[in-house]
């Protein structure tokens, strides 16, 4: 069994599905898919992410705000904590920084970002953290106010390998996309075959990012696959493998998701 472990089921693109979101999910349970992690990205979409995930067995959700969300509107930490009682939320976020695309609101980037790691440790929760162009604020922030305990993962990896050893020294599992499939991700891919198997996750951050053979397409969690087996394959491993591997560590960063 796969797990998408990053989707964006409410944003999905389902012109050629007829708008039929259960013929998304159908077909990606039907090339191996057991598992959908919906992320939110604001307070706005909250109620949409958690009533999808109370609608279909296999989804679960998460709560937070989007680093290039953080104009929308901001949850305090107790704000927080009272979003992560929502049924089925298994982690907050996303949640992080962006500079690449916004720096701007890079203060209020980090308050944000802060309140979601101070409230991850208080509820028990781990954070899905997004981060662009922001390396050393990144783990700078996670080292001063996350949890080692709970954690997080960084998602639809991008960065160099000496960011993601310094995420793994804090406890934190990375997750690829499709991403890692580009011609140009060469140092992606180097970061690919370097992380312990034990704390790699594949996504698919659909609608966005589609992988190669779809790339410049709408992206969809059946396409989690792809990235899996591009993965093995760089691991000199089976899909087989890679697919068990990354549920357990699924299960084991997100426990609520079980």
């Amino acid at each position: 069994m796969l797990v998408d472990s990053h989707c964006h089921l409410d944003r999905l693109k389902l012109d050629q599905f007829g708008g039929d979101l259960d013929a998304v999910l159908d077909l990606a349970r039907g090339r191996g898919v057991g598992k959908f992690l919906c992320v939110g990205i604001s307070l706005e979409n909250v109620d949409r992410v958690v009533e999808l995930a109370g609608r279909y067995g296999d989804v679960v959700c998460s709560v937070g705000v989007h680093p290039l969300d953080v104009d929308s509107g901001l949850a305090d930490v107790d704000g927080l904590i009272q979003l992560a009682q929502r049924p089925k939320v298994v982690a907050l976020g996303e949640t992080g920084l962006d500079y690449y695309y916004s720096t701007e609101t890079k203060e209020v980037q980090q308050q944000s970002f802060v309140a979601h790691l101070q409230a991850a440790g208080r509820a028990g929760l781990p954070v899905i953290v997004h981060t662009r162009d922001a390396r050393e604020d990144t783990i700078e922030l996670i080292r001063e106010h996350g949890s080692r305990e709970h954690a997080g993962v960084l998602h639809c990896f991008t960065e160099s390998w000496d960011m993601a050893r310094a995420a793994l020294d804090l406890n934190y599992y990375i997750s690829l996309s499709g991403i890692v499939t580009f011609k140009n991700a060469g140092e992606l891919r180097d970061v690919a075959r370097k992380l312990p198997l034990d704390r790699l996750l594949v996504e698919t951050d659909s609608p966005y990012l589609a992988p190669v053979p779809y790339r410049g397409k709408p992206n969809i969690p059946g396409y989690v696959r792809e990235v899996a087996e591009f993965v093995a394959e760089l691991r000199g491993m089976s899909f087989e493998q890679l697919a068990e591997i990354t549920t357990g560590n699924f299960y084991r960063l997100f426990p609520r998701a079980a």
